[in-house]
Order: C-alpha cells, then sequence, then structure tokens
C-alpha cells in the first residue's frame, strides 16, 4: 500500500503572500457608514422640513389676499393698508433689469480678464481679495454708501437709478466669482486647441469659452437676480421707501415724476413695502404684509426653478444631448 500524506508546503520567496482580511475591522466600518447615512439623512430631513414649513406657513397667511382680486393690479391706497401692489411688483422687476444691465456686462469683463488674461501676481491677489471682501460688506453698509455717494453726492436723492446702483455694488462680487468658477471649469485642452489654430486669446474667448460656460454662467444670473430682487436694506437709504400714487406706463416724458419709465422718481420695491408695513404696526395692514411676502417668495422661487431650468436647457444645447 502506498502510505499518502499530506504535506504543506512553503510559499516561494518570491510569491506573494495572502492578504489578511480583518472582519472586525470591515463590521465596524459598515457600521460607522450606517451612522453616518443615518446623521447626514436626518440633517438633510431637517432642512427641508424647515424650508417646507417656513413656504407652507407664508402660503397659509397670504395666499388668500395673494388671490383677492385686483391684488395684482391696483396701486396701493391708505398708505399701504389697502389695494395692491402692482407699482411695488412694477418697481422690483425695474429695478431688476437696470441693476442686471448694469452688473453682468461688468462682472463678465472681470472675470474674463481675472481668469484669462491677468498674470499671477500681487494685482490679481489684490484683485481677488477686494472682490470678497465686498462680497462680504452687509447690504445697509452699501446702502448707506449709496444714500451718501449716489443720493447726495450726485444730487440723484431717492430714486431707481440710485437703489440699482446700490443693488449692482454686491450684486457684481457675486456675479464675478460664478463667472470665473465658469470659465474655469472649460477644459484646458479647449483652449490649447484654440491657439493652436491660430485663434487670439480674445477669439478663443468669445467664440469657444464663454459659449462653453454659458450654461454655469445663466444659472449665476438667475440665481444672483434672486437675490437682488428680495433686497431690502440696500434700497432702504437709494430708492426710498414710497412710489408715486399713479404711474403712466404710456408716457416716455423721462422727466415726469409719474412717468414709470424715469429712472431718478422715487421707487418702492415688494421687500421694502413688506418692511415698511410691518413696521407701522397697523393691525388691518397684515394682510396686505403676507399676501406681499407671499408674492414674493414665489417670485424668488420661480427665479430658482428657471435658473435650473434654463442651465439645463443650454448644457442640453451646447452638447447636443
Amino acid at each position: 500500500m502506498t502510505d499518502e500524506r499530506t504535506t504543506t508546503q512553503a510559499p516561494a520567496s518570491g510569491a506573494p503572500r495572502p492578504l489578511a482580511i480583518d472582519e472586525g475591522h470591515i463590521l465596524r466600518a459598515q457600521h460607522g457608514d450606517r451612522i453616518a447615512t443615518a446623521v447626514l439623512t436626518g440633517i438633510a430631513c431637517f432642512v427641508m422640513l424647515i424650508v417646507v414649513s417656513m413656504v407652507a406657513y407664508i402660503l397659509y397667511e397670504g395666499l388668500s389676499t395673494l388671490l383677492t382680486p385686483g391684488f395684482l393690479t391696483q396701486p396701493s391706497r391708505s398708505n399701504g393698508a389697502a389695494g395692491g401692489v402692482v407699482y411695488q411688483l412694477f418697481d422690483s422687476f425695474y429695478l431688476l433689469v437696470i441693476t442686471l444691465l448694469i452688473s453682468v456686462p461688468v462682472s463678465l469683463g472681470a472675470a474674463v480678464f481675472l481668469t484669462e488674461y491677468a498674470p499671477d501676481g500681487p494685482i490679481t491677489a489684490i484683485a481677488s481679495t477686494a472682490i470678497e471682501t465686498l462680497s462680504s460688506l452687509p447690504s445697509i453698509v452699501v446702502g448707506m454708501f449709496g444714500f451718501l455717494v449716489f443720493s447726495v453726492n450726485f444730487g440723484w436723492k431717492y430714486s431707481i437709478i440710485s437703489g440699482a446702483v446700490a443693488l449692482t455694488m454686491f450684486n457684481i462680487p457675486i456675479l464675478v466669482r460664478v463667472i470665473q468658477q465658469a470659465l474655469e471649469d472649460v477644459p484646458q485642452h479647449q483652449r490649447d486647441a484654440c491657439l493652436a489654430m491660430g485663434l487670439t486669446r480674445w477669439e478663443a474667448t468669445v467664440h469657444v469659452l464663454i459659449p462653453a460656460a454659458m450654461p454655469a454662467i445663466v444659472t449665476g444670473v438667475v440665481l444672483s437676480a434672486g437675490r437682488v430682487f428680495g433686497e431690502a436694506a440696500a434700497l432702504l437709504f437709494t430708492s426710498g421707501m414710497s412710489s408715486p400714487v399713479r404711474l403712466n406706463f404710456l408716457t416716455l416724458n423721462f422727466s415726469s415724476p409719474t412717468c414709470a419709465w424715469n429712472i431718478f422718481r422715487p421707487g418702492e420695491s415688494l421687500a421694502v413695502h413688506i418692511y415698511k408695513i410691518y413696521g407701522e404696526g397697523s393691525p388691518e395692514a397684515q394682510h396686505i404684509v403676507w399676501g406681499t411676502a407671499a408674492l414674493l417668495m414665489i417670485c424668488v422661487l420661480l427665479f430658482n426653478v428657471l435658473s435650473r431650468l434654463a442651465g439645463k436647457a443650454l448644457a442640453k444645447r451646447m452638447t447636443a444631448e
């Protein structure tokens, strides 16, 4: 008979040794992952609960007033205690349009310079620090500065243009950072390909880089528009807290105080209207406050939704997907 014995051979000196698996460590990692997932999910649910509760409460208090016939088509009466908010709604959009007309070209030029032209050095560092500092200033400080410079020294008094320029001052830093980040996200090989084809840096920026970054730029502009639309502190000192009793939308006499398009007339936004009425403490006007707050919140939410839709539509068009 053949004596069969099992022998264990030692691995050769050059052969890799099998990895030792620590099952306890794996179980602890999985347990920690489940705890972290539960904590983060709880935080997200808590934040969503706060947002949904706030939106629901404002709509509950103000939706009945918002849906009242004439609230969106009639001017304010009795010092805001009655009537609608048609002039305040128009002034809010008018201020927004003028602010964007000023801030978007300036922000685009500054972002292109900092991203594509400015060399790394003290000038770029100083410019970046100035932009970050300006973006962190409280809006009421910007409003006081706008009042002293534009309303007093420039002689614009309480006017639409004073409020729009004040809003531009803290909207520019936001847009510069957004556009700068959008341009930096464009792959470097697109820049190299443009220069290799003989395009100048300006031609590459205008015809390739800006179109490629356009979805992110549009999203940032619309989001900043929502922030500007709901601003109040800066406008208290610049555009004022009153609108003309009557606005004429058909006349083009820009020197008339009743001309709706006159940028040197006072203007009252929705946010300022809420502050003024609520500060007066009139119980009869509280329903106007909640109705205006609901309208303002819906407008801001629409800006956020439109920013996402516009960004996705432009990205789909640019990538042909």
